[in-house]
């Protein structure tokens, strides 16, 4: 059995790692370089980076960042926000990303999926999806969570595998910054629908809700950054309770 992944979230605003709720009310975090050290040494599987207003902005996501924090990890590393074209995927896997993120440029422009995984495999695409549960459909939300669309979760999802994304990165709108546990009905029928890896994003406040998203939600990671981030848990614990709870973590 695959062991299941740890994922501190750095959501980045100049130059700052930042956290909200809902995806509003935003407050300072603390400097993503440190943060990335730490959480590095303190046992994270992975790390994701997430430049939140590039989209809005109109701009790049910022690469010389990307670079000091490549700099300071050993473990994989995510980059997203602003990203639209094969040419800024080269320059930040050139400053170190391993993997990619994209959402809204992926709704715009769906064939980017298919070349990005051809041109640097699917395992360096994740496709990152924000959806909010309107009226009992799952409904896909773009720039940041700013704007809604009429596009399903799971048929986009499904889509979005078919055009060669290897992992989907699902935030619930709902759920994020609530701290009262991650959409795990959602999450489990994105796994039954799924082969690719679901990264569960969205509502992480203590431990049995990392515990029930691999048990219930059957999500093959779980992403957090408020609890990382202000130490409200710590990884190694976390890690130590779902391996008693018989959830294969590495430790």
């Amino acid at each position: 059995m695959l062991t299941k992944r740890i994922i501190p979230c750095l959501d980045i605003k100049n130059g700052r790692t930042v956290k909200g709720v809902n995806f509003v009310d935003l407050r300072d975090a603390g400097d993503p370089v440190e943060l990335a050290a730490a959480y590095a040494e303190k046992g994270a599987d992975e790390l994701v980076f997430l430049d939140i207003s590039a989209t809005e902005e109109k701009r790049k996501t910022l690469a010389k960042l990307v670079l000091d924090v490549a700099e300071q990890l050993n473990i994989p590393f995510t980059v997203g926000g602003g990203i639209s074209s094969v040419e800024d995927v080269d320059i930040l896997l050139k400053n170190g990303a391993d993997k990619v993120s994209i959402n809204s440029s992926a709704v715009k422009n769906p064939d980017l999926i298919n070349q990005l995984s051809e041109k640097f495999g699917s395992q360096c695409v994740v496709v990152a999806i924000d959806a909010k549960n309107i009226d009992g459909n799952w409904k896909v939300h773009l720039v940041g969570g700013k704007v809604p669309t009429d596009l399903d979760l799971f048929e986009w999802s499904k889509e979005v595998e078919q055009r060669g994304a290897g992992e989907i990165l699902f935030t619930s709108m709902d759920h994020d910054g609530t701290k009262n546990g991650f959409a795990n009905e959602a999450l489990a029928k994105l796994s039954k629908e799924l082969n690719i890896p679901i990264i569960a994003s969205g509502g992480a406040g203590k431990i049995e809700h990392f515990q029930d998203t691999f048990q219930k939600g059957k999500a093959d990671a779980a992403l957090a950054a408020s609890v990382f981030h202000f130490k409200e848990i710590e990884i190694i614990e976390l890690k130590k309770q779902l391996r008693t709870a018989g959830i294969p973590v590495r430790l």
